[in-house]
C-alpha cells in the first residue's frame, strides 16, 4: 500500500478523536478534549493517507510523541521521538511496517535526525514486534507510577534509505 503524508487538519483531527480501540490499547484512545492537542502546530500531527485519500492513521514529532512523566534521558544526540496511530480497524492486520516506514522515511526527509525513538506500552506486543521487525532496538524501561503500565523505548539510527 502507498501512503502520503500531510498536516492534520481539524476535520481529521475531529475524526481521530472519535476513534476507540479494544481494551488493552484503549489506553491510546483520544477524547474530546484532546482536540486542541492534535491541533498544535508545535506537536507536529500528520495523517497519514493511503492511495484513496482515505485516512488509515496519524503520526506526531517530538514532545506530544512522549508519554507524560516518562523516562526520558537530557542531553541526547538529536533523538526523534515518533508518536503514531493506526486505525482502529486496520490493527493487527499485518498493515503496521509499511505504514511505520512511511511514516520513518517522511520524518527522515523532513526532520533530518540522527536517530528515532518510539515508546511502547509494554503489553503492545504487535507494536514492538513491528518496530523490532524495522531495525528498532530497545534501549531503556520505565513504568509510569499513575496508571502503572510499563513503557519500553525504542530507537534506531536513521539510515540513508528506510528499508
Amino acid at each position: 500500500m502507498v501512503y502520503s503524508l500531510s498536516p492534520i487538519s481539524p476535520n481529521f483531527a475531529q475524526q481521530i478523536s472519535t476513534w476507540t480501540y479494544d481494551s488493552p490499547y484503549d489506553l491510546y484512545d483520544f477524547s474530546g478534549n484532546h482536540l486542541p492537542g492534535l491541533l498544535k502546530p508545535e506537536y507536529r500531527y500528520h495523517v497519514v493517507l493511503d492511495e484513496n485519500n482515505e485516512l488509515v492513521g496519524y503520526c506526531c514529532f517530538g514532545e506530544d510523541a512522549r508519554v507524560p512523566e516518562g523516562d526520558y534521558l537530557k542531553g541526547e544526540p538529536q533523538v526523534l521521538d515518533l508518536g503514531i496511530g493506526l486505525r482502529p480497524d486496520l490493527t493487527g492486520q499485518g498493515f503496521g511496517q509499511d505504514f511505520v516506514r512511511a511514516i520513518l522515511a517522511f520524518a527522515s526527509q523532513t526532520y533530518h535526525p540522527d536517530s528515532f525513538r518510539v515508546t511502547v506500552a509494554a503489553f503492545n506486543q504487535r507494536s514492538l514486534k513491528t518496530f523490532k521487525a524495522l531495525g528498532f532496538m530497545e534501549t531503556h524501561t520505565f513504568t509510569r507510577d499513575l496508571v502503572e503500565i510499563g513503557f519500553i523505548q525504542l530507537e534506531r539510527p536513521t539510515p540513508e534509505e528506510i528499508s
